[in-house]
């Protein structure tokens, strides 16, 4: 399947590494103009100048929707218009028990991987709109769907994001705005290797069936699918890149 997005313009959110920076990456080879929006900007740079055909870098702290607000604007500015964008940046927090979790860091999960993609759904959504249509991906997680332990915040934003993206489709169908989730199971990200030493990394590969980890780039196949006319007529939709673990 030939997937292709010559004249097309795309934003990515969390785009200096792991999964957004795998997708901005394949983006960018098919065809599409990439803006990669990231907290550290030097990073975000380097990595559109690896990415090269044109990617352009600005610096985005989602959490505030002032930020978000200008990190759309400067993508219409740029390069005139926006079709696709990728709600992907996000942070782990603390492994804590729900009764013991530190209150400032459910404020920070929350507002990063809850309140960030609905400040990209609602300053994206209008300039998509205003393209004549177009995509969203909302990188969600397994934990969308189901429990983890010692990760409230996560798991409750993450689920957060499957009924936004359920809401926001149903909206915004209508103008011509498909809007889809992605739930990757464990991937080798720099969030997850930095996190686990070696034995949790291999238990928490064991919860797969496929015995591993995922990469980057298996998720970005499946966003390039969702973003893409190919998948014309999914909309409000949850897809797992999973291994298996939601399969026990």
């Amino acid at each position: 399947m030939d997937i292709r997005f010559d004249g097309k313009t795309a934003l990515v959110t969390g785009a200096a590494s792991g999964i957004g920076a795998a997708i901005a990456r394949d983006l960018a080879a098919s065809g599409a103009r990439v803006v990669l929006a990231d907290l550290d900007l030097a990073k975000a740079q380097a990595m559109a100048k690896t990415i090269g055909h044109g990617a352009l870098a600005t610096q985005a702290d989602v959490s505030d929707p002032d930020q978000v607000k200008a990190m759309v604007d400067f993508a219409v500015k740029e390069t005139g218009a926006l079709h696709l964008m990728v709600n992907n940046a996000g942070v782990g927090g603390a492994g804590e028990p729900t009764g013991n979790y530190p209150v400032d860091t459910w404020q920070k999960v929350i507002s990063i991987n809850l309140n960030g993609v609905f400040y990209g759904l609602r300053y994206g959504i209008p300039a998509i709109t205003a393209a004549g249509g177009g995509a969203v991906v909302n990188i969600a997680s397994i934990l969308g769907s189901v429990g983890f332990a010692t990760a409230p915040a996560y798991v409750a934003a993450k689920h957060g994001v499957v009924g936004l993206t359920k809401t926001a489709a149903l909206d915004h169908a209508a103008d011509k705005v498909r809007i889809n989730a992605i739930g990757p199971g464990f991937i080798h990200t720099p969030l997850v290797d930095e996190r686990f030493d070696q034995a949790t990394s291999d238990y928490i590969s064991s919860l797969h069936a496929l015995g591993r980890m995922g990469t980057p780039e298996e998720v970005s196949s499946l966003a390039l699918y969702l973003l893409s006319d190919q998948a014309s007529f999914i909309t409000g939709s949850y897809h797992l890149v999973d291994g298996g673990y939601t399969a026990r």
